[in-house]
């Protein structure tokens, strides 16, 4: 059963306990030697270039695309890179890059600063970039936890292709939470309002297949809030209604919704669904605390500390030519190739 309903832009309207949901879908041409467009850069508003222009953008980068040093406080950032590669950098002196299936889970708990580069590394060829970024809460008693990391590589998320009566086929993959037939993921951060044991924080995203059904049992709470959003193919079919156009989909998490795709390739969802936390939200730029005086405070200590400073040469590192992927000086779950 369909609740409510949203168009969906670059930024997807979300439900307690998640605050944002960011899709960056950026056609980046071939490099220019230095990680940035072989492409003239006039025109556009350097710095806060969300513009698409000839479907990409630079964001808040001025020579390599994305998102320069900046602070975060009482929330947590999971990023899931469908393509492309991000090169991460923090105030704590951490690295990575890391993407083509990669996630990224952050809790920024009482700060940390960090920056976000989309490097592009082939200069033969288009660099095509894909990901979700979400942003879900800390409950008050967890804002000012120490700040955490885990890097979930490709191969360690579970995932599965789940075949119907007809034999067609629906692929999942499981961030967060259980989801029948899909082996579990790692646990999430100790801070997260995803290792609370009944918060039923669930991330998944589902590809259906042509001709394929795929059922999303009822959640485990009573509370639980889940939302899909439909966001590539075309064809999809919910409680047998069908969906038009791509949107974010507000259903009744406590009855099973069944799924079927019923047009040609493949529809694809992101699902994501959680206990509310059901606390005051106040927020302010990078800052998500639960009182305005909160969020001062957040302004005050940033300028004082920096939240310990920037050991980089610049606001914008890439992690050199090599594409591999690796993190050093943060916690990370599994070895990737070239990791360490």
């Amino acid at each position: 059963m369909i609740l409510a309903r949203a168009p969906l832009g670059m930024h997807w309207p979300t439900l307690d306990p998640f605050l944002f949901c960011a899709h960056h879908d950026d056609q980046y041409p071939r490099g220019n030697g230095r990680f940035g467009p072989a492409a003239t850069l006039a025109g556009r508003d350097l710095g806060s270039d969300f513009s698409r222009r000839d479907g990409w953008s630079m964001y808040h980068g001025r020579e390599v695309p994305g998102f320069p040093a900046h602070p975060h406080r009482g929330f947590e950032t999971v990023t899931v890179v469908r393509r492309g590669r991000i090169d991460h950098a923090d105030s704590l002196g951490g690295a990575a890059r890391y993407g083509d299936g990669d996630v990224q889970w952050l809790t920024a708990g009482r700060g940390i600063v960090h920056a976000e580069m989309f490097p592009l590394l082939d200069e033969q060829a288009e660099n095509p970039l894909q990901l979700f970024q979400i942003w879900l809460n800390l409950p008050a008693r967890r804002k000012m936890c120490a700040p955490h990391f885990s890097m979930l590589w490709a191969d360690t998320i579970p995932r599965a292709m789940l075949a119907d009566a007809s034999g067609a086929t629906t692929e999942v993959a499981v961030v967060a939470g259980r989801f029948p037939g899909v082996a579990a993921p790692p646990p999430p951060p100790p801070d997260s309002w995803a290792s609370e044991p009944d918060a039923d924080v669930g991330i998944f995203t589902l590809a259906l297949g042509p001709g394929a059904r795929c059922t999303l049992p009822p959640a485990a709470g009573e509370q639980t809030q889940r939302v899909l959003y439909h966001h590539a193919g075309q064809g999809l079919w919910l409680d047998g209604v069908e969906v038009d156009g791509h949107a974010a989909l507000q259903v009744d998490a406590r009855r099973p919704c069944e799924l079927q795709q019923r047009g040609p390739g493949r529809a694809e969802l992101l699902v994501l669904q959680g206990r509310p936390i059901g606390e005051p939200v106040a927020q302010q730029g990078p800052f998500v605390m639960n009182t305005e005086a909160e969020v001062r405070s957040a302004f005050d200590d940033y300028r004082r500390t920096r939240f310990g400073g920037w050991p980089w040469p610049d606001d914008a590192p890439v992690h050199g030519a090599l594409g591999e992927r690796f993190a050093k000086g943060i916690e990370h779950r599994a070895a990737a190739d070239g990791g360490g």
